[in-house]
């Protein structure tokens, strides 16, 4: 079974869920608001929200995923034959994700050295188109949903790895230490006279989230419930015209799906064709 991100807004407005923690707690799969979200986009990649039965809703997940990834290492899940998903929780709607240590990315490339092997070997892959989930949380309640491309919203890896390697050339031009090597900005071992004490540096990369970055044609509503999701039209014409189909004919009045032109993360004066879709309860 393949899933996509038309499938994963088809769920979202069929089945909309507020209360996630609570929805998750009761069934014995979530112990944080983070878990519930991430297990929240896991069920509507994989049409599992109303699957009562673990074994099945495993099961599924089986078919529809090839890679479930861990919080030390992106991407937190990859759909088979598809793309790449990371999720991230914020508590306020003007707050900006934290990276960590991996810079934005427009595209999951199966070489990037950020990436584990589990995730580089699960299936025949070069590179992946990144989503980029966004939940806002308030107590116990998922009160906005943001989805967006990497390419929408992220510059090419060139951008970022020209700054990262500057930092690392400055910091390794440092005389009279020694240096290791490391997936982070540098390492300095043997610091002092007994060579027992190291450094780590490491980067600590963030990014506006995609309510802000996208503020000059998306405006937040005050319902309990908000989704949105931006998809540049080349990508969205990539899908199977019966999954666009089945989109675009839903009546539901809270339902929105409607042509903009978003900018370049590369170049901001070229404008590119998107799909804006909404969605509130």
């Amino acid at each position: 079974m393949s899933s996509n991100m038309l499938n994963a807004i088809k769920n979202i407005v069929n089945n909309p869920i507020g209360e996630l923690r609570s929805f998750y707690t009761s069934r014995n799969r979530a112990n944080s608001m983070g878990d519930a979200l991430e297990n929240y986009i896991k069920d509507v990649f994989a049409g599992t929200l109303q699957e009562s039965d673990e074994q099945k809703r495993i099961e599924q997940f089986s078919q529809v995923f090839s890679y479930l990834g861990n919080q030390n290492n992106p991407p937190d899940m990859i759909i088979r034959g598809g793309d790449a998903i990371e999720v991230k929780k914020i508590e306020n709607p003007n707050s900006a994700l934290a990276l960590n240590s991996s810079y934005p990315k427009y595209k999951l490339y199966a070489n990037n050295r950020m990436i584990s092997n589990v995730c580089r070997e699960c299936e025949e892959w070069e590179v992946k188109d990144m989503i980029y989930t966004v939940g806002v949380v308030s107590g116990n309640n998922l009160s906005k949903l943001f989805f967006v491309y990497g390419v929408d919203y992220a510059a090419n890896s060139d951008v970022y790895e020209r700054i990262k390697n500057v930092v690392s050339t400055g910091i390794s031009s440092i005389t009279d230490v020694e240096f290791a090597e490391t997936k982070e900005l540098g390492r300095v071992n043997r610091v002092d006279p007994l060579g027992i004490t190291y450094l780590r540096i490491r980067g600590m990369w963030g990014i506006e989230n995609p309510a802000k970055v996208f503020s000059y044609i998306y405006k937040p509503s005050n319902a309990d419930f908000e989704f949105t999701a931006i998809i540049n039209t080349e990508k969205y014409n990539s899908f199977p015209s019966a999954d666009r189909e089945k989109l675009e004919s839903m009546t539901n009045d809270c339902f929105s799906l409607s042509d903009v032109n978003i900018k370049s993360p590369d170049n901001p004066s070229v404008l590119k064709s998107a799909k804006l879709i909404t969605f509130t309860r």
